[in-house]
C-alpha cells in the first residue's frame, strides 16, 4: 500500500460532535497535532458501536496526549447525529464523527470497499506534520482494541521525541528502548 510515511492529502469533511453544531474539518486542522482517523463500515451496525465505545473510554487520555480522534464512515453527518441521539453507546461519545459520503477520505486512505461504498475497519495515526505513522486494517468481524492503539501512539510519540531510538515489541511507556546500530546486529 505504501501509505506509511505518506502525507495526508487535502480534504474537507463535515463533522458531527456532541454539544456542537455541524462543522467542517480540513487537513489544515490537523497541523501541529496528532490525529487518529478511525474508519468503520457504517452507522447503526454491530461491531462498530463496541469499537467506538472502547475508543470513547480512552478519549480523555488521548486528548491529554495531544491526540484528536476522528471517527469516519461513509455515512453523512446527519446519520452520525441520528445514531448519537438514538444509541446509548454512541450517545456517550465526545469525539467528532466525520461524514465521508463522497468517499474522499476513504479513497485517500485506501480503505473504500470497491463496489460496496463502505470503508474497511481501519485506523490511521497521523503525526503533527501530517505524516501517517501507524495503520491497522482488520476484517469486518474483528473489532479493534483502544488500549493497543494508545500503546502504539505512545511509542510513535516517543520515537518522534527521541530520534535514534526505537521501541521493541510490546514496548510500554517507561520501558527500555533500542538505539539501532551495527553493534546490535545479530545480538538481539
Amino acid at each position: 500500500m505504501g501509505i506509511i510515511g505518506s502525507t495526508i492529502q487535502p480534504f474537507t469533511a463535515t463533522a458531527f460532535q456532541a454539544g456542537k453544531d455541524f462543522f467542517d474539518v480540513t487537513n489544515e486542522d490537523l497541523a501541529g497535532k496528532w490525529s487518529v482517523f478511525f474508519f468503520y463500515p457504517a452507522d447503526f451496525t454491530f461491531v462498530c458501536p463496541t469499537e467506538l465505545e472502547d475508543m470513547g473510554e480512552k478519549y480523555e487520555m488521548l486528548q491529554s496526549m495531544g491526540v484528536e480522534v476522528y471517527a469516519v464512515s461513509t455515512d453523512t453527518h446527519f446519520s452520525h447525529k441520528a445514531w448519537h441521539d438514538t444509541s446509548d453507546k454512541i450517545g456517550k461519545l465526545k469525539f467528532p464523527f466525520l461524514g465521508d459520503q463522497n468517499h474522499v477520505l476513504s479513497n485517500q486512505f485506501g480503505v473504500l470497499r470497491e463496489g460496496v461504498g463502505l470503508a474497511d475497519r481501519a485506523t490511521f495515526v497521523v503525526d503533527p506534520d501530517g505524516v501517517i505513522q501507524i495503520m491497522e486494517i482488520t476484517c469486518e468481524g474483528v473489532g479493534r482494541n483502544a488500549n493497543e492503539l494508545t500503546r502504539k501512539i505512545k511509542a510513535a510519540q516517543y520515537v518522534r521525541a527521541n530520534p535514534g531510538q526505537v521501541c521493541p515489541a510490546a514496548w510500554e511507556e517507561g520501558a527500555e528502548t533500542l538505539a539501532p546500530s551495527l553493534d546490535l546486529v545479530g545480538k538481539i
